[in-house]
C-alpha cells in the first residue's frame, strides 16, 4: 500500500472517531513527532481590505462574462 492510499485511510478512520481521548492522543504524537502545534495558524495570510475587494469584483466580472462552472460540471469533473 503506498503512503497517499495509507494517509486517505488514516483520516476516513480519523474523521470516525467518538473519542476525545484517542483524538488528544494522536495530535499529542502529532505534536511530538512533527513540532507542528494544532490549530497554528502561523501560514495563515490574510488578504487586505483591498484584495477582498478586487477578488470580488473579479468575481462577479467572470460571472457576468460566463466565465465559471457549475456545480454540476464540477462534479461530473470530479466523479470520471
Amino acid at each position: 500500500m503506498d503512503l497517499q492510499t495509507r494517509k486517505i485511510e488514516f483520516v476516513q478512520a480519523f474523521l470516525k472517531l467518538q473519542s476525545e481521548e484517542i483524538i488528544s492522543q494522536l495530535e499529542n504524537v502529532l505534536r511530538k513527532k512533527t513540532n507542528y502545534e494544532i490549530g497554528d495558524d502561523s501560514d495563515f495570510n490574510p488578504m487586505s481590505v483591498n484584495e477582498l475587494n478586487e477578488r470580488i469584483d473579479q468575481s462577479e466580472n467572470d460571472f457576468e462574462n460566463g466565465n465559471y462552472k457549475s456545480t454540476s460540471e464540477l462534479l461530473k469533473k470530479f466523479n470520471s
